[in-house]
């Protein structure tokens, strides 16, 4: 017994020896330091802790004194979905989906300008802890999390106000980011661009309600919106869909839809006027200065492109078609952004409808810090000319 006794203590007492030697008291150089970057710093697409584009992960909420100026954000959340839930894993993959993309080969032709490597500290503040077991909560969750984030100071002269890019999760995490900007910005009017099959405007009370009815989910989400007047719903300063190919319960639906005073673009509308039509059609509305959220339903793109969604609408657009509207758009004076509904479960083994989400992303990403750098008063240049 007391054999067995010392062979047991040996394993533990050789690990108390080795602790020992874990206080390093060497002071390191500069030098040596930019050496073990050089040798060790760089993730591969493959490898690396999953954050966005290989981004700084800040536990944003528990180090409330981290600045940054575009922050991802994740939502986890799909209990308020009317169909297939799944988008509670939609950033996890969206990150993953976007390994490819590092500050080293983050260059965007298109712009000309790496967004990674500019003005902007963008960091990956990882997701907010929301509930499954309860929408009212999570609601509140995702409004307080999202809230106390608007709030951040920034780390340029740019804005005074960090901009906030939510990955989702399911559609109704846009009424928290709405309350959040209401929060930061006052009285100032925000309108809303809304890229999706669907209006997401109902009235809670048009689903079966015997049974009460459940206002917080993701097809009413700008309906409870347009009551909290988190966003504009002037004539004068009008909102927008585009991509719209959803079944109807009636024309009521569209009436009740324009009551709140929102411009329609269907996804077939790209047949007559192209997508350089659907470009000058969001700009006229929403122009270069006014402030305006993005909202992007990936399920905005055809099930050929994107099958990897809770509520699949054939006949959308593809995601060449898409991202082509979305540079068009890149002057616009974004305040906030997210990309929801994507749910991997349903994509096919080629990961299309995550590397999709993700590819959008970067090119909002690359339109905020461009728009940034016509608001410091420089002309756009490439990657290599950081600020």
């Amino acid at each position: 017994m007391r054999a067995n006794n010392l062979l047991s203590v040996l394993p533990l007492a050789g690990f108390s020896v080795g602790c020992g030697h874990h206080h390093d008291d060497k002071q390191w150089t500069k030098e040596e330091l930019a050496e073990l970057e050089a040798k060790w710093g760089f993730d591969w697409a493959f490898g690396g802790i999953g954050t966005f584009a290989h981004l700084n992960h800040v536990k944003c909420l528990t180090e409330p004194t981290e600045p940054f100026d575009i922050a991802i954000v994740g939502a986890p959340f799909d209990t308020a979905v009317t169909y297939r839930p799944g988008a509670r894993f939609g950033p996890r993959a969206i990150r993953h989906a976007s390994g490819r993309q590092h500050s080293l080969r983050g260059y965007n032709p298109r712009a000309d300008i790496n967004p990674y490597q500019n003005w902007a500290k963008i960091v990956d503040c990882g997701d907010i802890p929301i509930t499954p077991i309860d929408n009212n909560i999570a609601q509140e969750q995702m409004t307080q999390a999202l809230t106390q984030l608007g709030q951040r100071k920034t780390v340029s002269s740019v804005a005074s106000k960090p901009k906030l890019f939510t990955l989702g999760g399911d559609h109704s995490l846009t009424l928290p980011a709405l309350r959040a900007l209401k929060k930061a910005y006052g009285d100032r009017d925000i309108q809303v661009l809304h890229f999706d099959a669907h209006l997401d405007t109902w009235n809670p009370n048009a689903y079966p309600s015997y049974w009460g009815a459940t206002p917080f989910n993701h097809g009413s989400m700008f309906w409870l919106a347009n009551q909290e007047g988190l966003f504009s719903n002037s004539s004068s300063h009008p909102s927008v869909h585009a991509g719209l190919r959803t079944r109807l319960s009636g024309i009521v639906d569209h009436e009740d839809d324009t009551a709140q005073n929102w411009i329609r673009f269907s996804a077939h509308d790209i047949d007559k006027i192209g997508t350089q039509g659907i470009i000058d059609g969001i700009m006229k509305i929403l122009g270069n200065e006014n402030l305006v959220y993005l909202s992007v339903d990936i399920d905005v793109l055809d099930p050929a492109f994107a099958p990897g969604t809770g509520t699949p609408e054939p006949g959308g657009w593809s995601t060449r078609e898409f991202i082509t509207i979305l540079r068009g758009i890149e002057g616009l004076n974004l305040v906030g952004a997210d990309v929801v509904e994507v749910s991997p479960v349903y994509q096919g083994a080629g990961e299309e409808t995550t590397f999709a989400a993700a590819q959008v992303v970067y090119e909002i990403l690359t339109s905020m810090v461009k728009r940034g750098m016509k608001d410091l008063g420089k002309e756009a240049q490439s990657g290599k000319d950081e600020l």
